[in-house]
């Protein structure tokens, strides 16, 4: 079987997914999007050595991965997913894609990865590192299955914005209190860019049999109990939702885009 994968992102976690991914010899073909330059403050979490910043991320994964496998088709587009002059770009590579993976931590990025891969007809996966690296999520998503919108919204934590201090998160409750954020080490990234690969690896067999899987990676009082559990959650759309919870093939194409802008100026107040 010849895999095409399409992936947006190759910072600390994407680059372990995508560097596991590219050794499956049913991967045979890679589109990547990353716009960022390789900074000094990378280098301790990434797989490319101090000599390497100041080159653009995409140039230096692209030289990685056929080094590594010199038979692979490799095609790269330094640019931002969201940008809209790209979109038509963006588009012809995710319609000849097998799976994609989203390796990003800009939020509306995420919102519109999803559209795209809905609209494309296409099985996608997400990884989610928590902060301080306790843990972390892998999502899978199928197009006829919940949103990123809806998985994010069942997963939401709120903290009271005064008062006394909140109470510890508790990362295995959808609607527990919100989480800080602390850097993850590189191990902690890690161990979830390699379920992050796993289970996109799953999907060249077919649609994600649950949403969401949580992994702890340590203990941590009155949030996890025990390190190294695991936690599946098998998430519905949301009656609420903008962008699946109406009839998606009777929703043309504007309408979509319409709830999507939507969804976003929703998420830039919150």
């Amino acid at each position: 079987m010849n895999g095409h994968l399409f992936q947006v992102g190759v910072g600390s976690g994407g680059i372990v997914a995508l560097d596991l991914l590219a050794r499956d010899p049913r991967i045979t073909r890679v589109t990547l999007v990353e716009p960022d330059v390789y900074k000094a403050h990378n280098v301790h979490r990434h797989l490319f050595p101090p000599s390497s910043v100041g080159r653009l991320k995409i140039d230096l994964t692209k030289e990685w991965l056929l080094a590594i496998r010199p038979e692979l088709v490799v095609e790269s587009f330094a640019i931002d997913l969201c940008d809209p002059a790209k979109q038509d770009t963006i588009r012809k590579a995710i319609a000849t894609c097998d799976v994609g993976v989203c390796a990003v931590d800009n939020e509306s990025a995420k919102y519109h990865f999803d559209h795209l891969m809905r609209a494309a007809h296409k099985n996608w996966t997400l990884g989610e590192v928590l902060s301080g690296g306790i843990g972390g999520w892998v999502h899978a998503f199928a197009p006829d299955g919940p949103c990123y919108g809806c998985i994010a919204s069942f997963l939401k934590r709120e903290g009271p914005n005064d008062g006394p201090p909140a109470p510890p998160p508790d990362y295995a409750n959808p609607h527990g209190p919100a989480e800080t954020s602390i850097p993850a080490g590189k191990a902690s990234i890690a161990a979830i860019a390699a379920l992050h690969a796993l289970r996109t690896l799953e999907l060249l067999s077919g649609p994600p049999e649950f949403s969401s899987l949580l992994l702890t990676l340590a203990r941590v009082p009155d949030v996890f109990d025990e390190p190294y559990r695991t936690h599946r959650f098998r998430i519905p759309k949301s009656p609420e939702c903008l962008l699946c919870s109406a009839d998606p093939a009777t929703a043309a194409g504007e309408d979509l885009d319409a709830a999507l802008d939507r969804a976003l100026a929703r998420l830039a107040h919150e």
